[in-house]
């Protein structure tokens, strides 16, 4: 992972991570250059190692990138720094279509058509320039903020499909034509199938294909026909569900040939949704060529199409000869050599004799395509082949290896059914395969005295007994055509059981009781457990509830999504409501949405200046850019008038939430200088009789300036000290250090005597 930062090739400056996949890690960065803002993908380390892979990636990013459209993302430029592959691209604000879907639901008529025409614009300006995509799925097509469709991702599934890599590693099976599960070559019309499977999921909010694993569902591709979507939702245009169903056909001649034939459907129903658009009828799968899809898988893949192609097959040919004398169970076709041979690897087809292999198609001869064909043209379409394109993986012109293994192998299995098929018509008409001991045989051939109704009773005896049939599988199937199958097998004694199931369709065979290729009578019972759908459960009421504890009441019966808002009464990560009122009945499995709160919004303020404002204005300015008055304190300034602002707690211009606080300072003018008076020395009296006829005195001492008289020292005295009174005091605040001392003295009767005494005081002022 790139830090944001790093510079790449001294021109791109990382500055977040967009998205991350398999192959590679999205981010937005910054030209330098160019001043502007683009998407880098940048190959992760798995791939960017591997030579071929860099190689043919480098090849197919550079042909992509002379793809020009509204409907495809722009590649700017392929570069590498420092081991480092990236691809530049246009950045599209916006999500995928995957992530679309899964907010919004199933999309309406008008805007999926409308997406669905955007894609295959797109598509088109592809194929003109010879480039297949291989990988069209909803999480490759961003929904701009602006509505306009964009496809991305072109060229690298060509890339990674060129080397030895698994293709589960380069996109998703749900979205896999027939021809490309297979491990066939893909052309065009692969790309229509992917967007086929993306229509039918744009209108229905789901694939038409679910399984355990990616074998399973690559399967489906192969050999299930989807549920046409009108049977989910009814409300689906029928022409529109027409033109899925064509797109999505497993033969890919049976599909829409050109991006372009599509397009023109597509503007069709647009313009009247009542149109019926013409659709070929469904077919068998084709036996295609294999290459690579994966070692496992493939094997995997392989086994599973061969034993249901050799049960259906030999069982049709059985039924044609006479099923009272044979049944697939008794001729069982020698695949000791088939497998041997899936078991070579390339090398060892060196030493097969040459006339084993058949000629091979040269290169450059002319596809034969056809769009429609009827069921009784069946057989011709077997003829009908495509010519590995000039874009396909063999760069010298030869047949590619693997197609000449599989058409080898084949044209062996063909050999081995067609004689199977022979010698059962031949035994039929011989009589080679009538049952009976040998012992029976014997004594009829060498006995002419045997009766004949003994005769006969041995015949009818051999003639009644039952025969060991394979079971097929119909599981998945709709329960019509499950009981056609059976019957036309040789089952004769099938039950049903209606049963809810949450994955399943109404009226499709969810379980068999007996295991497909299991040997039974005809006779024997076999149930099949049929869908009556998902049962419907009642919706609990999870507003004001947290998310985890309603996801987990929502979970018990249906699937929980989420989508968010900000709220002034719901408190964050708790729902606000839900899509389905509490007390409903829904099926089980239905989605149901819940509204999270995301808490109150968070608006932004910008805190307005206050200096010098008066203390009334700097309160109105506060509240009219809501935010909150604070505290107001008060302090002594010689600048600013008192009254008016000199300071706040938030710098001026600031951004900041609304609602936060503001405290702010008020002036309170120019401090005045004041003074302390101090005072000592002492009031003396010198009248040794007059002194005799006092008990006591009291003496009050002040500082007299312009403002008025100061206190500064009081005191009573008795007769002893009634001569000598000693002054020591002060008085603070004084304005003035200018006064003088005065003083009054008091006999105990409250007499003035004050001209008795005289004053012996100084008096000093400090600055306070």
């Amino acid at each position: 992972m790139l830090k944001p930062g790093t510079i790449l090739d001294d021109r791109y400056e990382i500055i977040d991570v967009v998205g991350t996949g398999g192959m590679s890690t999205v981010y937005r960065a910054k030209d330098e250059r160019l001043k502007r803002f683009v998407a880098i993908k940048v190959l992760k380390s798995d791939y960017s190692s591997d030579a071929n892979f860099v190689s043919k990636f480098r090849a197919e990013a550079q042909s992509s990138a002379g793809l020009t459209h509204p409907n495809i993302v722009s590649v700017y430029d392929v570069c590498e720094d420092d081991g480092r592959y990236f691809i530049v691209m246009e950045l599209v604000e916006g999500i995928t279509l995957k992530e679309y879907i899964n907010l919004n639901g199933r999309l309406s008529m008008d805007q999926a058509l409308n997406f669905s025409i955007q894609i295959a614009s797109g598509l088109e300006a592809a194929h003109e320039h010879h480039v297949i995509h291989r990988d069209i799925k909803p999480q490759n097509i961003i929904v701009s903020k602006s509505g306009t469709i964009k496809v991305t991702d072109f060229g690298i599934a060509k890339a990674a499909t060129s080397t030895t890599m698994s293709t589960t590693g380069i996109g998703s099976v749900h979205y896999i034509s027939p021809e490309q599960a297979r491990g066939g070559y893909s052309d065009e019309r692969s790309d229509i199938y992917s967007l086929g499977i993306t229509m039918y999921e744009m209108v229905t909010g789901r694939v038409p294909f679910e399984g355990d694993t990616n074998v399973a569902i690559a399967l489906m591709h192969i050999q299930n026909d989807l549920i046409p979507p009108r049977e989910l939702y009814p409300d689906i245009y029928q022409s529109f569900e027409k033109i899925i169903l064509k797109a999505t056909q497993k033969k890919p001649e049976r599909r829409y040939l050109t991006a372009a034939a599509l397009i023109a459907d597509l503007k069709r129903v647009k313009d009247n949704p009542s149109i019926d658009i013409i659709v070929a009828p469904a077919q068998s799968v084709s036996n295609a060529p294999t290459h690579q899809f994966s070692p496992d898988d493939m094997r995997e893949i392989k086994n599973k199409t061969a034993q249901k192609r050799d049960v259906d097959e030999l069982d049709a040919a059985i039924a044609a000869a006479g099923r009272s004398q044979m049944t697939s169970s008794d001729i069982v076709p020698d695949t000791g050599r088939i497998q041997e041979l899936l078991n070579q690897n390339d090398d060892e087809l060196e030493e097969i004799d040459e006339d084993e292999i058949p000629a091979p198609r040269k290169k450059g001869s002319v596809k034969k395509y056809r769009d429609d064909f009827d069921e009784e043209d069946d057989d011709e379409e077997e003829d009908v082949y495509s010519a590995p394109s000039e874009y396909d993986d063999d760069p010298d012109g030869g047949v590619d290896p693997k197609l000449e293994k599989a058409v080898m192998i084949g044209g062996i299995a063909a050999a081995v059914v067609i004689f199977a098929i022979i010698l059962a018509l031949v035994g039929s008409v011989m009589g080679w395969f009538k049952f009976g001991s040998k012992k029976d045989k014997d004594t009829t051939e060498t006995s002419s005295s045997v009766s004949t109704e003994a005769t006969t009773e041995n015949t009818t005896e051999a003639s009644t007994e039952e025969a060991l049939i394979k079971m097929i599988d119909v599981q998945h199937y709709t329960l019509e055509k499950a009981l056609k199958n059976l019957e036309e097998a040789g089952f004769k004694n099938v039950r049903t059981e209606e049963v809810y199931d949450e994955e399943e369709i109404e009226g499709y065979v969810v379980e068999q009781s007996v295991e497909p290729r299991t040997e039974i009578h005809a006779s024997d019972e076999i149930v099949l457990k049929v869908s009556k759908g998902p049962e419907n459960f009642e919706v609990p009421d999870v507003v004001g509830k947290s998310v985890d504890e309603a996801d987990e009441l929502i979970k018990e019966h249906f699937n929980p999504t989420h989508s968010y808002e900000n709220s002034d009464t719901v408190e964050k990560d708790h729902i606000i409501s839900q899509s389905t009122a509490a007390g409903e009945k829904l099926a089980g499995g239905s989605v149901i949405t819940l509204v999270v709160s995301n808490g109150k919004e968070i608006k932004q303020a910008i805190v307005p200046n206050l200096y010098n404002m008066s203390e009334a204005a700097a309160k109105q300015a506060i509240t009219d850019a809501k935010l909150s008055v604070g505290s107001i304190t008060t302090e002594f300034n010689s600048e600013v008038p008192a009254g008016n602002v000199i300071r706040q707690s938030i710098s001026a211009n600031t951004e900041t939430t609304e609602g936060t606080v503001v405290d702010f300072v008020v002036s309170a003018g120019v401090k005045a200088v004041t003074y302390t008076g101090n005072v000592s020395g002492s009031i003396i009296c010198d009248d040794e009789g007059f002194l005799e006829t006092l008990d006591s005195v009291t003496v009050t001492v002040y500082i007299q300036d312009a403002s008025g008289s100061h206190e500064v020292f009081s005191s009573n005295v008795g007769k002893d000290l009634a001569g000598t009174i000693n002054v020591q005091g002060q008085a603070t605040g004084l304005s003035y250090n200018d006064g003088s001392v005065t003083y009054m003295v008091k006999d105990g009767a409250g007499n003035d005597i004050s001209g008795r005494y005289t004053k012996n005081v100084t008096v000093t002022y400090n600055n306070e």
